[in-house]
């Protein structure tokens, strides 16, 4: 409701202002600590602890933590909080039309088109029953439900791994293990125990730190989808399948935006996106078990978690010298966020696990990369130019490798791209289209991570050359046949290897 001008007074200016972050949607956790911080919370006559904000002052702040912490289901997120800071964030960015009958029709077209088109370049059959044209939006509303699976086991093993670290750290300092024996007013530990569930105000601190970790995630995570939903232009683009199970889906204000500039005609960018969006439904559609191992693997990273509780025993230390009265929500930021708080330590277990994840993603979108221009260059002529600059977007930090490289520390490497390219070239020339594809049928037969560096090798294991079963190395032929990629441009890309400045190793 607006006010008139007559109500205005400077504390509504500070009300509105408080969390505010300077591109604009409110940040709900910095609106806590200002109000909580800043400067307002004079000493109670009932308390005696120095420096302790009034417990009226606190306890509506803590009415504000509830409500800010409470809502979005039991998981580790807060959804409802993702959702709202989502939606806000791109209503802020700029208008957001939801697209036209006419671009519904425009996609429709060009789907069916590629469909058609695929059908010549691989024997797995078409995977869309329909398409989906999206605003931003609905990308955040309609997505959230992969979200959930891909981000939940992250968060609540992290959250879980605060929680045991903060009550190490209890525990090695010998703090009080009840508000009432730390000295707080009578009536705060209940207070503090009602809003971050320890029996009777006991011990409220693993409590607190998983509320506060389920709305910490909640904000992360709205800032993500916001950012990501500029910049998604299928709902395949982070690697695997977004939206509904059968439906290619794509974005037409961003498919546009990500046209300008480009000097290719707009319907050859369509049908190119297009294109990708079709090959990574068939993939996934057919290819059933592909999607739960991809998943798993974020999961079997989930599982190692653990988070070093020496840095939370330093953080409380230096809680216990500094005067709350006085507290700058500055220097609450700066220790909440100082080096290595909430950064997990990863295990080789949990190395190995992003090596799975990392090929499986190189696979998959290396095979679409494959295939769509095995489709693609025959009939438009922007096809190479197409592939190239949604190389380069890869290699720049595109969707995926935003969202594994912020969800579980993995950067994808353009060179591991492009090597899985190559492979699935190598093999419709070795072993034709239903060869290659074949490789999918079980998750046993796909190249490994060592295979990618011998593409040669994997192509042609178990090839032999007489009946004597004397195998022969074919690699000269290949060259003779121009590498067997079916990509002229391969071999300068690797010499070049834009990106990942050559290295070869995955980024620890």
């Amino acid at each position: 409701m607006n006010k008139n001008p007559e109500d205005h007074s400077p504390s509504d200016d500070e009300s509105q202002n408080q969390g505010k972050r300077p591109d604009g949607p409110v940040d709900p956790l910095g609106a806590m600590f200002q109000q909580m911080f800043g400067g307002t919370g004079a000493q109670s006559p009932g308390s005696n602890i120095p420096g302790m904000p009034d417990p009226q002052m606190l306890q509506m702040v803590f009415s504000q933590i509830q409500a800010l912490m409470t809502g979005g289901g039991d998981g580790a997120v807060n959804w409802d909080l993702a959702k709202t800071m989502a939606r806000n964030a791109v209503a802020a960015a700029g208008p957001d039309p939801s697209p036209t009958d006419g671009e519904q029709r425009l996609y429709d077209g060009a789907v069916q088109l590629a469909e058609h088109w695929l059908d010549q370049v691989t024997s797995l059959p078409a995977g869309t029953a329909g398409t989906r044209v999206w605003s931003r939006a609905q990308w955040v509303e309609e997505t959230l439900p992969v979200w959930k699976q891909l981000v939940e086991p992250v968060a609540d093993r992290i959250t879980s791994a605060m929680g045991e670290a903060v009550g190490g750290a209890v525990t090695e300092l010998g703090m009080p293990e009840s508000p009432e024996a730390a000295g707080l007013p009578p009536g705060m530990g209940d207070m503090l125990g009602n809003l971050f569930g320890g029996a009777g105000g006991a011990n409220p601190l693993s409590g607190m730190m998983k509320q506060m970790g389920t709305a910490m995630f909640g904000s992360q995570v709205g800032q993500a989808l916001a950012s990501l939903a500029g910049e998604v232009v299928t709902g395949s683009d982070i690697g695997l399948p977004l939206g509904p199970e059968g439906r290619a889906v794509l974005l037409p204000a961003n498919v546009d935006a990500f046209a300008e500039g480009l000097e290719v005609d707009i319907e050859q960018v369509r049908l190119y996106l297009a294109l990708r969006e079709a090959a990574y439904q068939r993939l996934f559609s057919h290819v059933p078990w592909l999607k739960p191992r991809l998943l798993g693997a974020v999961e079997e990273y989930a599982r190692g978690i653990t988070v070093d509780a020496s840095k939370f025993t330093e953080l409380a230390q230096r809680a216990e010298s500094m005067d709350l009265t006085n507290l700058d929500p500055s220097q609450l930021e700066n220790m909440l966020g100082g080096p290595g708080l909430f950064t997990p330590v990863d295990s080789p277990a949990q190395k190995a696990a992003l090596a799975r994840l990392e090929t499986l993603l190189a696979l998959a979108e290396g095979w679409v990369d494959a295939v769509v221009h095995a489709a693609a260059a025959p009939q438009l002529s922007s096809a190479v130019a197409l592939r190239e600059t949604l190389r380069r977007r890869r290699a720049a930090g595109g969707p995926a490798e935003q969202t594994f490289s912020a969800l579980v520390g993995l950067e994808l490497r353009p060179r591991r791209l492009r090597d899985a390219a190559r492979l699935w070239a190598s093999l419709a020339d070795a072993r034709g289209l239903e060869g290659r594809d074949a490789v999918w049928s079980h998750p046993d037969l796909l190249p490994t991570s060592a295979d990618l560096d011998d593409p040669d090798g994997f192509v042609h294991a178990g090839d032999t050359g007489s009946e004597d079963g004397v195998e022969f190395d074919f690699s000269g032929l290949d060259e003779l046949l121009g590498g067997g990629t079916g990509d002229s441009g391969a071999a300068a890309e690797d010499k070049k290897d834009e990106g990942d400045g050559g290295e070869d190793k995955p980024k620890e």
